[in-house]
């Protein structure tokens, strides 16, 4: 993992576990860091609560948030 930091991200790929019965899924995201000492750096996180399909979250941007070696993503679009 990267080190605590705020990142901008680009979303490049997005495949969708199954999550809780009913609820949304679960996604594992691939995510390419866009500026900064980490630029180009991929990292994959998992994402719960977005919805829509992969076709709709590739190339979304984003913010990652590192602190304390736990990631928190924010779609920007």
């Amino acid at each position: 993992m990267i080190p605590d930091g705020t990142y901008d991200v680009f979303v490049v790929d997005a495949t969708p576990e199954p999550g809780e019965p009913g609820g949304p899924p679960v996604w594992h995201l691939e995510l390419t860091i866009l500026a900064g000492e980490h630029r180009s750096e991929v990292v994959a996180v998992r994402a719960a609560g977005l919805r829509g399909s992969e076709f709709d979250l590739i190339g979304i941007p984003g913010t990652l948030t590192v602190e304390g070696g736990e990631p928190r993503f924010r779609l920007d679009g």
